[in-house]
């Protein structure tokens, strides 16, 4: 690109792929995901099943009477915990109290429960292979403390929890592996990142095909494990996971298909190699096919994904291409939702940075219509995306694709656009505007431009940029009434009347 620089249009410059610059100048910037973690609001049929009392029949015992147990709340389960008693019938009971205190759903005592010093035991617990019950209390216990805060996620850590947690995954008891999952999960969620999954990574296969219902606790989790980008999952592991994932994308609850879909969002948000590994999956058909659902939750992400695989290489473009894209993004455009209608016309934008070839697939399965619709009446933060697929074209596009955008009817609601107050915008419009004024240089045809935007008032509003408050839309627009529309007669702006043969080229 050719643009006046400021610290802003570099950094938008930086999120745009573009031939013949690193990667660090090219790469768009993927918007970031603003996903609030489900930990505290998990499912509530799930959150109930957790009250059931999982009871093993080597857990107690037969000797042990819950009669002989006096007062094992509050402060007496903490003490009972932290007391080095080989009555495990106790402790049970205990961790039990400890366990409904913290799975109250308004203000738990999270921050007294680590101030008694009893997550180093509760941590211990889970080591207690003759007594499942203990592991399960224990590790629903941590999963509730790992839900709070960072802080409090850490003190689950601090006390080599992980390590613990990661051991019960191949517990022979279903509930006790699922609850495990859970409190990774919660844990990933906050701030585990590479190391997480390089301990799950190993143990995770076979507690996924004994799970059933646990599947949604499971793929929540794999969702989370694969979020985090400082550092990014090990490329190993991502390679490991994919093939799951990919399975889980074909499961038919609607809930596992979309955090499936968020973890191909989250691992597709990367370098073009870690976009390549995505795709060699041959994830992108069914991706794409969730694009036709009507379901949010399920179409977000998976427009996402397809938006972050657009943004790599022209060959990953072209897969997504391959793959369908082109068939929906239309609709898309104009989806009642303003935040598809942005991720689509995001999408639009990267294709557009593509080859020519692929701009002319835009152009053949009619993508110009919509995306001048979307200019003229789509959401606002949707129409920025929109100029810059429009910047993206005059610049990559040959001559008779960008007269094909013209036609299309681009010009009016470009010009209109020249009022927001996005400077950036205004000068990403402004630059498109020089473009398609090289093209018509190169036809012969810079006077029927000009006419064109004269009629569609878009001088006047070129005019007024010239008192703007940033210089560089001072001087862009400056520039534009100084090289195509100064000269005068009498202090009147001279535009020369169309020929035949002008008004055929450009078809209004």
């Amino acid at each position: 690109r050719v643009m006046a620089t400021t610290k802003e249009q570099d950094e938008r410059m930086r999120k745009f792929k573009n031939k013949g610059k690193d990667f660090a100048e090219i790469r768009r910037r993927k918007i970031e995901v603003r996903v609030e973690l489900r930990k505290a609001k998990k499912d509530e049929q799930i959150l109930k099943r957790r009250n059931i009392c999982f009871l093993a029949e080597d857990s107690l015992s037969p000797e042990k009477d819950e009669k002989n147990v006096v007062c094992v709340g509050g402060s007496s389960s903490s003490s009972v915990i932290r007391r080095n008693s080989d009555d495990l019938f106790l402790q049970l009971k205990a961790t039990q109290a400890v366990r409904k205190m913290l799975s109250k759903q308004k203000n738990p005592p999270v921050n007294q429960v680590i101030e008694s010093g009893i997550i180093p035991k509760l941590v211990e617990f889970l080591y207690y292979h003759d007594t499942p019950n203990l592991q399960f209390e224990s590790a629903w216990a941590l999963t509730n403390v790992a839900s709070g805060t960072s802080e409090q996620t850490k003190a689950v850590i601090d006390a080599n929890g992980i390590q613990g947690l990661v051991d019960l995954l191949s517990s022979p008891h279903i509930y006790i592996c699922e609850q495990s999952v859970w409190a990774l999960g919660n844990i990933a969620g906050i701030c585990l990142g590479a190391n997480a999954l390089c301990m799950f990574q190993h143990t995770y296969v076979p507690v996924l095909h004994g799970l059933g219902p646990g599947y949604l606790t499971i793929t929540w989790t794999l969702s989370n494990l694969c979020r985090n980008k400082k550092p990014h999952p090990p490329l190993d592991a991502v390679r490991q996971v994919l093939p799951t994932l990919r399975s889980l994308l074909q499961y038919p609850d609607k809930d596992i298909i979309s955090d499936t879909c968020w973890a191909m969002c989250y691992l597709t948000d990367g370098s073009n190699h870690r976009i390549q590994v995505v795709v060699e999956t041959g994830v992108l058909p069914r991706l794409v096919e969730l694009l036709f659902t009507a379901e949010l939750p399920i179409l977000t992400p998976a427009l996402r994904a397809i938006g972050n695989v657009v943004a790599g290489t022209d060959d990953q473009t072209q897969m997504a291409i391959d793959a369908g894209i082109l068939s929906i993004l239309p609709q898309l455009l104009l989806h009642p939702k303003s935040s598809v209608q942005k991720e689509a016309a995001w999408a639009l934008s990267n294709i557009a940075a593509g080859s020519c070839s692929q701009i002319q697939q835009l152009i053949t399965c009619g993508l110009l219509p919509p995306l001048v619709e979307l200019l003229d009446k789509g959401d606002y933060k949707a129409q920025k995306e929109g100029v810059w697929a429009v910047a993206n074209f005059t610049m990559g596009g040959t001559v008779q694709q960008v007269v094909s955008l013209i036609r299309a009817g681009v010009m009016k609601p470009l010009l209109n656009l020249l009022s927001i107050r996005d400077t950036n915008t205004i000068l990403v419009i402004l630059e498109s505007l020089s473009n398609f004024f090289q093209i018509a240089d190169k036809m012969g045809e810079t006077e029927k431009l000009g006419l064109l935007i004269e009629e569609l008032d878009g001088v006047e509003k070129i005019e007024a940029l010239q008192t703007h408050e940033n210089n560089l839309v001072y001087r862009a627009a400056l520039t534009l009434i100084e090289k195509y529309f100064s000269g005068e007669v009498s202090g009147q702006k001279k535009i020369l009347p169309f020929t035949d043969k002008q008004q055929d080229f450009f078809n209004f």
